[in-house]
């Protein structure tokens, strides 16, 4: 049996009528009575009997219909999946993302994104800039979303907004809690070095260059997390990306903008040769939008 054979079957048999079966799956009552007849001819038995204007299952029909039924509702599933890999409802969304957007923004967009898309999957990975090209090109993840990250041949960007850079200071340091404030200021308190920190720092280096600026250095950590917590214990100042500074913000420590010019873009990266899902271009709108 063909699956247009197999449909009517199924219709004529669970509604008992030609006239419903037809109506069931939207055509006329001819073309349900050609494929009906055309089914008992292939198979060499009949299907129905007509009493009393009703269509009777036959004994051969009732055994046919077990099997029917169970590829009846295989074609359903399929139907369904189809359905929402259109409306980008199944799948896996898998991303990589810079540490300090996991403190709001990504799980923010996540969750919206999800009540949309209720049988979506998150994979969601955490890494740093020198990490990003391996593990893009060795298809750890779909897309990476990054800040100000560096131009890597191979690789797309796609604009998503962009970030601060801002000073975190401990409250008994600073007294009168400053909403902003100079680098020039700032450096007049020890400064938690981070090492390794990408192309955040380099925006601050060059400025400090630029003013012939010399901070003092009492620690260096490799993370902007550890360096507002050593914050928070009175060790100095730090300068780190908004989203981290806000996602660890406490009644102990202040939140400064730094005056002149420290934003940073946001961009998603995916392989060139390597177009973005739906799924994941509808995320990064989302995200954007959050942004």
């Amino acid at each position: 049996m063909r699956l247009r054979q197999i449909e009517i079957f199924h219709a004529v048999y669970t509604t008992g009528s030609v006239t419903n079966a037809a109506k069931k799956l939207y055509v006329s009552q001819p073309s349900v009575s050609k494929v009906l007849a055309h089914s008992e001819q292939q198979l060499g038995f009949k299907l129905f009997d007509r009493i009393k204007g009703r269509l009777i299952p036959t004994k051969e029909a009732d055994l046919l219909f077990k099997e029917v039924d169970r590829i009846y509702r295989q074609l359903n599933n399929l139907n369904t999946t189809a359905e929402n890999i259109k409306t980008n409802d199944i799948g896996n969304l898998e991303i990589a993302v810079t540490p300090a957007l996991g403190f709001d923004a990504i799980p923010a967009a996540c969750m919206k994104f999800k009540e949309k898309h209720k049988n979506l999957n998150f994979n969601i990975q955490t890494i740093h800039s020198h990490q990003l090209l391996n593990h893009l090109t060795q298809h750890q993840s779909e897309v990476a979303i990054m800040f100000a990250a560096s131009h890597y041949e191979g690789i797309s960007e796609i604009p998503l907004g962009k970030g601060k850079l801002v000073a975190v200071y401990s409250k008994k340091l600073l007294p009168k809690h400053p909403k902003t404030i100079s680098l020039k200021n700032l450096l007049k308190h020890p400064l938690l070095g981070i090492d390794d920190s990408g192309p955040l720092a380099d925006i601050v280096w060059r400025e400090m260059i630029k003013q012939n600026l010399k901070p003092i250095s009492e620690f260096k950590v490799q993370t902007y997390f550890i360096a507002v917590n050593l914050v928070r214990y009175g060790a100095g100042v730090c300068i780190v990306d908004e989203f981290t500074a806000r996602g660890q913000l406490s009644d102990d420590i202040g939140i400064a903008q730094l005056k002149g010019d420290f934003s940073f873009p946001i961009k998603a990266l995916h392989l060139e040769n390597k177009p973005l899902s739906k799924v994941s271009e509808q995320f990064l709108l989302q995200l954007k939008k959050l942004l």
